[in-house]
């Protein structure tokens, strides 16, 4: 599959480019960026070439892989799917539930294949225990808390992201969060009833009931001290506690895994469990706990 590239931050740099480099079953066609400067000297070092047109690198690909900020990512997604490329998107698709639904819109009108990478849906040994959760059920609670150092004194090449200062934790890793709970304990039943409060710095509290029955909550952070951070899920219920396990692979490795996933739900038009509806769920979840903060 002949894919494009459109980003040139530390998650392109880092992530997406070598993932796409490195697979066997890709061709990697070239790169579109904001800068071109940059394009340039990422595209030279993934031995492909630099894109000043992103609609000329649409033409010549059969999908995108997008790292960029989710608002940038949305229109450009849209018009990815209109020129017929299957989408590998990142999470948030879109921080507004208008901007997502045009992206699924567009991509269901098209008739592409589309997967939104939620890192621990394509990483191992947590994809494993997702899914094994999902069938076991049913659960009676559940928690997932992501906290971060990026504001907390690390030492991040996201520490400077400008949509990550502007929109916070609960917008980059609440999508990972939801990503755990959602497949596990079903949908969240009511917006109008999700519950939130603010903590230190950009940190979140989130309370969540799901179609289920079962009842979560979240905590949000990307202002905890080094010492402080960590992942932590689990679910409970009459089968006892059910604990995430640490990831224990790359997001290079979980890339890879989510461009096999694209190419077999384009191969078989069978929608992919994280495609942009999925994320346009997700992104609607966002926006009424933001509602809900005080």
């Amino acid at each position: 599959m002949r894919f494009g590239l459109l980003g040139t931050g530390p998650w392109a740099q880092n992530t997406h480019g070598p993932a796409l480099a490195a697979h066997k079953d890709v061709q990697l066609t070239g790169v579109w960026g904001r800068r071109s400067d940059a394009a340039a000297q990422l595209a030279g070092d993934l031995g492909t070439r630099a894109y000043d047109d992103v609609d000329a690198l649409l033409t010549d690909c059969d999908a995108v892989a997008v790292a960029l900020p989710p608002d940038v990512q949305a229109p450009l997604a849209v018009r990815a799917a209109e020129a017929g490329c299957h989408l590998l998107l990142d999470k948030p698709v879109a921080t507004t539930p208008g901007a997502a639904r045009q992206v699924t819109a567009a991509a269901e009108s098209a008739g592409v294949a589309s997967v939104v990478f939620f890192t621990l849906r394509f990483s191992e040994p947590t994809a494993a225990w997702i899914a094994e959760q999902a069938a076991a059920g049913p659960w009676l609670t559940g928690r997932a808390d992501w906290l971060s150092p990026v504001f907390g004194g690390a030492d991040s090449p996201y520490t400077a992201s400008p949509w990550r200062r502007e929109k916070g934790a609960l917008w980059d890793v609440g999508p990972h969060a939801l990503s755990v709970l959602l497949p596990v304990l079903g949908d969240v039943e009511d917006l109008d009833a999700v519950r939130a409060a603010r903590g230190h710095g950009d940190t979140v509290h989130v309370i969540l009931r799901h179609t289920g029955g079962a009842s979560s909550t979240c905590a949000l952070s990307h202002s905890v001290p080094p010492a402080a951070a960590g992942v932590t899920a689990e679910v409970r219920g009459a089968a006892g506690t059910a604990t995430l396990p640490q990831r224990e692979e790359s997001p290079v490795d979980a890339l890879m895994r989510a461009v096999d996933a694209l190419t077999e739900s384009a191969r078989t038009g069978e929608a992919h469990a994280c495609d942009v509806r999925f994320a346009q769920r997700v992104t609607e979840i966002l926006t009424a706990t933001e509602a809900a903060l005080p």
